[in-house]
């Protein structure tokens, strides 16, 4: 009788830490990346470098492409010429002024002198008149190569505007990956015609994932954004690996239970969509994998 007693107990601890290890989830869903980014090109032109693949970790600012900037160079290069021609431009311009501005000197002081004779009934008004006509001609000559001045001025903040801008596309022909993170897809090769817009890359930091998951509307209550919940995943046909995972979203909609996810419960019942993020610094968590929760209240 003593035997049969302590074959119970230990029947009743092993169902009792089974339970404990694989008891119903509270919620079921697939494992994702956080936060995925597609890097595009900018430009048009041929990849000259682009020696990234699949699977490969590449850092925060780190160069992966190259794309073509032959056209670019070629642009620039004729802006600098155009700058250099307005700048001889401007230079003539300068000299024309200092001219204009010594005759007008000039021209005042004789202007000063016959109105001191006019005064003096020394000379006409005729003479008077020519003297101060020429001064108002080369007041208006001045003016009017100040306005070419300005328009040549124009001209150059508008080559240096250009070339800024050439400047800024050639930077933009240098790829560089926006954050730390996996290579998860590579739509492009080497040699390719990249266009703008055009996907290169998908990139993602699988150091953190996200549990898509589903729970009832009988659970919603039970859950709340920024709850902590125990997160699982497998480890063998019948034991799960366990971390802890916080709530970072929950749909207000209710919906079907996708065909991809297997609960306990009937297919036809409504259900909500969870995301919960995951820590998965050593990376032993991969996207696609299935998971489960439990809140952590129920437990205790």
């Amino acid at each position: 009788m003593k035997k049969y007693i302590i074959l119970f107990a230990f029947a009743v601890f092993l169902l009792s830490s089974c339970g404990k290890q694989n008891g119903l989830a509270d919620g079921y869903g697939n494992f994702d990346a956080h936060a995925e980014v597609i890097v595009s090109a900018q430009n048009m032109g041929t990849l000259e470098k682009f020696n990234i693949e699949e699977g490969d970790n590449i850092q925060d600012g780190q160069l992966v492409a190259v794309v073509d900037t032959t056209a670019l160079y070629l642009k620039k290069k004729v802006l600098f010429k155009q700058s250099e021609s307005v700048a001889t431009q401007l230079k003539n311009i300068n000299a024309t002024i200092s001219l204009q501005e010594q005759q007008l000197k000039v021209n005042q002081i004789e202007q000063e002198r016959v109105q001191r004779l006019f005064d003096k009934h020394a000379a006409t008004q005729q003479q008077l008149d020519n003297i101060n006509g020429l001064v108002e001609v080369n007041k208006k000559q001045i003016a009017v190569t100040q306005t070419q001045k300005e328009n040549i001025h124009s001209q150059i903040q508008s080559i240096k505007a250009q070339v800024a801008e050439v400047n800024e596309s050639i930077s933009n022909c240098l790829i560089k990956n926006p954050v730390n993170g996996t290579v998860l897809v590579k739509y492009a090769e080497q040699g390719e015609l990249a266009t703008p817009g055009e996907a290169l890359y998908k990139v993602a930091n699988l150091k953190t994932l996200e549990l898509n998951a589903y729970i009832s509307g009988g659970e919603l209550s039970k859950i709340k954004i920024g709850e902590s919940v125990d997160v699982y995943y497998d480890k063998s046909q019948t034991e799960n690996y366990e971390v802890k995972g916080t709530v970072i979203w929950i749909s207000s909609e209710a919906e079907f239970t996708p065909k991809t996810i297997q609960t306990k419960q009937e297919r036809v019942n409504l259900v909500y969509a969870v995301k919960i993020r995951v820590p998965n610094e050593n990376g032993a968590i991969k996207i696609g994998m299935p998971g489960e929760f439990r809140f952590i209240n129920s437990n205790k």
